[in-house]
């Protein structure tokens, strides 16, 4: 099974594993992590993950 990544385009082959799945996939061409969910070997769902951002850092004073 395919999957094309929505930051980059690449086609990522997730391979008969993922026949029934939800949770996440890593594009190795770009490193986006795409949310993704499948049902009986066809792609139900795909998007990109919401990114997880780090509190800015305190300045000293």
């Amino acid at each position: 099974m395919k999957i094309n990544c929505l930051s980059c385009g690449h086609s990522v082959d997730i391979g008969d594993a993922y026949d029934d799945y939800e949770g996440q996939v890593k594009c190795f061409t770009c490193g986006a992590i795409l949310e993704i969910r499948t049902e009986e070997g066809n792609v139900r769902a795909v998007k990109l993950a919401q990114a997880v951002m780090s509190p800015p850092a305190k300045k000293a004073h």
